[in-house]
């Protein structure tokens, strides 16, 4: 995260703002396009072979594929009540470089993807597909996810009856996301699932750094070994034994095993840790 701080000082100001009306006006034309002129959209597609031979405008035409079904009905709902408040809302969150970052990360695992299984399969799958199975579908999902991982507890309307945390949808939409690649792998198709994982290769990096992995660390391990020792041995060694009112962090001292020691808590430590007068200055600060 300290990475993504540093890009946004520094390139912070090239963001797009409302970046999802954008996307939800390509996803507009590109539904347009699906039924006045299914050709031109091929022309748009993410296909390698072409673009290796020129068609470099596919890199970025390809978003304006729109994602999910094709019926107007399910479209103008996914895209009303779906994707655009969840974007906005995550835009609002992060900030706009953040969702920038987040989406266009997505888009370019994407591409990336799409030019690995191009130089794996010697390109016999643009021929086949023209470059169809790379769409916008999991990006868009994973707006979906990340929402849900920023409001676990919102509750949204199921088919607009059913209230249920967005917690469990994201867990079920997981589900069918493993199941899906696990069920292409076991079928022979693996190539089927590279751009799930490429399309999504957003999502995890974001979970990943939002993750506490500093309790991993082995040197906090330790402190926090050395810290339960020693509020053991301070029970134990306490005149009088029974609840105290104050306990350092480090040495595990209290008011009872010196009245004169003072004790004030940190206001840099991440958490309620109280340090006495000798380590109050001297220790190592829990972030």
């Amino acid at each position: 995260m300290k990475f993504i701080n540093k890009l946004e000082r520094k390139f912070g100001r090239y963001a797009i703002p409302n970046l999802t009306t954008y996307i939800i006006i390509c996803y507009v034309v590109g539904y347009i396009l699906m039924y006045m002129a299914p050709g031109l959209l091929r022309w748009l597609s993410l296909d390698v072979s072409q673009i290796l031979r020129g068609q470099v405008w596919r890199l970025v035409t390809w978003v304006i594929s729109p994602p999910g079904s094709s019926n107007i009905f399910f479209f103008v709902i996914s895209i009303l009540f779906f994707y655009y408040p969840l974007g906005t809302s995550l835009e609002r969150t992060w900030g706009s470089f953040r969702y920038n970052l987040y989406i266009f990360s997505g888009m370019l695992f994407t591409i990336l993807g799409a030019f690995l299984l191009y130089f794996l399969t010697g390109g016999v799958l643009d021929a086949l597909f023209g470059g169809s199975i790379f769409s916008t579908y999991y990006i868009s999902l994973s707006i979906f996810l990340a929402y849900a991982m920023s409001y676990p507890d919102m509750r949204i309307l199921l088919w607009f009856v059913i209230p249920i945390k967005m917690r469990w949808m994201a867990y079920v939409y997981g589900a069918i996301i493993l199941y899906q690649i696990i069920s292409y792998v076991r079928m022979g198709a693996w190539f089927m699932a590279v751009p799930i994982v490429a399309s999504l290769l957003n999502f995890v990096l974001f979970y990943i750094g939002t993750r506490d992995l500093y309790r991993y660390n082995p040197k906090e391990i330790k402190r926090k070994q050395e810290f339960k020792k020693a509020m053991a041995q301070s029970r134990v060694n306490s005149p009088g034994g029974g609840i105290t009112k104050h306990k350092c962090a480090i040495c595990g001292r209290t008011e009872k095993d010196d009245p004169s020691l003072e004790f004030r808590f940190c206001s840099r430590c991440n958490g309620n840790y109280e340090y006495c007068q000798d380590h109050l200055f001297t220790h190592e600060h829990v972030k």
